[in-house]
């Protein structure tokens, strides 16, 4: 294998920390550039041995030439760009959001036009898709309508088309990938973060109340880590992005992984029989022929290995014993 240098974006998030994770375990040179300093989530799936291999720079995705100085430090010869202000941010704050989700992409794909980058991964949304209503498939297939209700969604639209345009006047290729609710340890924000944090209470012997229920597509974070990866290694001369599938399933199957993990849970964890507004999941046949075998694991082995996880956390004092 040549040599690999990743700069991730965002990597202080949920996915960004299993990212990171991912490539420290494959011995890849990874530099980190965030905004934020708080290494939480990184410490609580990763040790201080490996998080001691990792480079960190601080710095602002809006800012042009601070991100192409950060591209040129790393030698970065591999770009997933993660960071995102979420739905709820991006509701409070417009401008901001927009400054985050839609230059700062634009930021990045310049970066990597200017040190002459073949590729770049980034995250894209279910959030780009409407209602439910508004479709007659139940999963969302590759080429579906894309017709967001959200900043958030109309952002990563944009990114979307940003990435089009800059293979059509650069020939910078790029994968964008949509998740949808990815759940694992280090998911502690954003609605669908509940169902985690249902988990987070099952290990600690707590109640929880999910707020919303009906089907949604589950991604094990640590699967959908590994995707982005086998993506950003995955050469492609174009620039599509891909849904991801993972377990669609009601978030009633969720609670009842959970009680098959900690049976002393059984009826404590309840949840709101409204379902969310987005389809209930996407199709990943063109995800598939294009990387081929991709990482799934099982909704109850990914729900047991979330809670095994925080119980370690917990008894370690990495996570706070109670709200």
């Amino acid at each position: 294998m040549s040599r690999q240098n990743f700069l991730i974006t965002g990597a202080l998030g949920c996915l960004g920390a299993w990212v990171v994770r991912k490539l420290v375990q494959d011995q890849i040179n990874t530099t980190v550039f965030d905004l934020g300093t708080h290494k939480h989530r990184l410490e609580l799936i990763m040790q201080p041995d490996e998080l001691a291999q990792v480079r960190f720079i601080q710095g602002d995705l809006t800012q042009t030439a601070t991100l192409l100085e950060a591209v040129e430090a790393a030698e970065a010869t591999h770009i997933i760009h993660l960071a995102a202000l979420q739905v709820p941010f991006c509701k409070a704050d417009p401008p901001l959001g927009a400054a985050v989700n839609v230059v700062g992409t634009v930021n990045v794909f310049e970066a990597a036009k200017k040190m002459d980058l073949k590729q770049v991964v980034y995250a894209s949304s279910v959030a780009v898709y409407g209602r439910k209503d508004e479709y007659v498939e139940p999963l969302m297939p590759h080429q579906a309508r894309r017709r967001p209700h959200t900043l958030y969604g109309v952002y990563k639209q944009a990114n979307e088309d940003t990435a089009r345009v800059y293979w059509q006047d650069d020939g910078l290729a790029s994968i964008g990938l949509r998740p949808y609710t990815i759940y694992g340890p280090g998911r502690d924000q954003g609605l669908t973060s509940t169902p985690t944090q249902a988990m987070l209470a099952a290990a600690r012997g707590e109640a929880f109340h999910i707020p919303y229920g009906g089907k949604n597509g589950f991604q094990y974070v640590d699967d959908v880590a590994k995707i982005f990866i086998q993506a950003a290694r995955t050469p492609f001369a174009g620039a599509d992005v891909f849904n991801i599938k993972g377990d669609v399933v009601h978030v009633q199957d969720v609670i009842a992984a959970i009680e098959a993990a900690e049976p002393a849970m059984a009826g404590q964890i309840t949840f709101d029989d409204q379902p969310l507004s987005f389809p209930d999941g996407a199709e990943d046949t063109a995800l598939r022929q294009l990387l081929g075998e991709i990482p799934h694991t099982p909704l109850a082995a990914g729900v047991a290995q979330t809670i095994d996880c925080f119980k370690t956390a917990l008894a370690d004092n990495r996570l706070p014993k109670n709200n």
